[in-house]
């Protein structure tokens, strides 16, 4: 795997190393460093939730035993505060218990120490992709969401009625409009929702109620 491709042009990842022992730190800031990626270490879960998060692609590196709260505590903590950041686990007091737990809630890989480079190298790479494409994705959605902002109230009512592909003079019928009415606002709709086919269109209505439901 190329370890460099990691890092998009303009958009550097970042690696988030959290670890009570300096030297595990040390180490991990080289390895990260030998091939091309940046690494900001933290002695605690409580030096990392006040510290800066910069909005780049990025994944955590995180022990499970730490003084205060602990790995997996900072895993719930992270996911209460809906704060999205793959996790890689290292422990060297690893069980199945604990890797369960950790991967039900979300985590990228749990290794057990003493473990090959490569397979955190690995680790950190997936993780930092599956973060690149969520922020990706989110990105794309808020910018759906600002075309849908743009829809007067009659063009919704319109709008919902012609992804069901319905006719325009059914939707007139339906909403008690004139068909060149209907006509118009639908012209308007696919300007802004950008859309190029009803298809399209179809799909993009999809989205919304997708996160409607989920939001």
């Amino acid at each position: 795997m190329n370890q460099g491709a990691a890092i998009a042009q303009g958009e550097r990842p970042l690696v988030f190393v959290i670890d009570d022992d300096p030297s595990v730190r040390d180490a991990l800031e080289d390895l990260l460093a030998s091939v091309g990626l940046e690494g900001r270490s933290f002695a605690s879960t409580d030096d990392f939730l006040q510290g800066e998060r910069p909005d780049v692609p990025a994944c955590l590196v995180l022990d499970i035993r730490m003084p205060g709260m602990s790995g997996l505590d900072l895993q719930r903590e992270l996911a209460r505060l809906n704060i999205d950041i793959p996790i890689v686990f290292i422990t060297a007091h690893g069980d199945i218990p604990m890797t369960v737990r950790a991967m039900k809630g979300g985590a990228i890989e749990f290794l057990t120490k003493p473990f090959r480079d490569q397979e955190l190298l690995d680790a950190i790479q997936l993780g930092i992709e599956h973060d690149r494409v969520r922020r990706q994705e989110a990105a794309a959605m808020a910018d759906l969401r600002l075309r849908s902002a743009e829809l007067t109230e009659g063009e919704r009512k319109v709008m919902a009625l012609v992804v069901t592909g319905l006719l325009n003079k059914q939707i007139a019928a339906e909403l008690g409009l004139s068909e060149i009415t209907v006509k118009v606002r639908r012209g308007r709709i696919m300007r802004k929702m950008r859309a190029k086919s009803l298809a399209e269109l179809v799909r993009l209505a999809d989205r919304l109620k997708s996160v409607v439901r989920t939001g």
